[in-house]
């Protein structure tokens, strides 16, 4: 059972924080949810959206975590998990399992996700290609 002292209560509000840059890419930018203070470290949830046209994308990489899931609120993005392409749309919600080496290489102006990570402080690993990578789609 989930020790309810350990956890705090917390209510954002879309005025109580900002999109900011400074977040794990600087062509996004971040809103926090307020999650990863209430769950003391436990658990980040973020509001994610573009800030500039792809053109490299964020590389191979892979995280250090327990959990991962986006939920696709706005637009779509193209990921690579591990050797298969992926369009996530607007609605859509993926479970990224620990490890899994991906890339996200293309996505909408007007994209935006949440994405909740335990720990909140978790790591990103840069590695190996295991396939070649589509080009973006050029923002008009």
């Amino acid at each position: 059972m989930l020790d309810r002292t350990q956890t705090l209560f917390s209510h954002v509000k879309p005025a109580d924080t900002e999109y900011v840059s400074g977040g794990l890419r600087d062509f996004f930018l971040y809103r926090d949810l307020g999650v990863a203070e209430a769950t003391h470290g436990k658990v980040i949830a973020h509001l994610v959206k573009a800030n500039m046209a792809p053109e490299k994308g964020t590389g191979w990489h892979r995280h250090e975590a327990d959990f991962q899931i986006v939920i696709m609120l706005k637009g779509w993005a193209r990921f690579m998990y591990e050797d298969k392409e992926t369009l996530v749309s607007a609605g859509d919600c993926v479970h990224q399992r620990p490890g899994i080496r991906h890339y996200l290489f293309d996505y909408s102006p007007d994209m935006e996700y949440l994405e909740i990570v335990s720990p909140a402080d978790f790591k990103s690993v840069d590695v190996e290609a295991p396939c070649a990578v589509p080009d973006p789609t050029p923002w008009a």
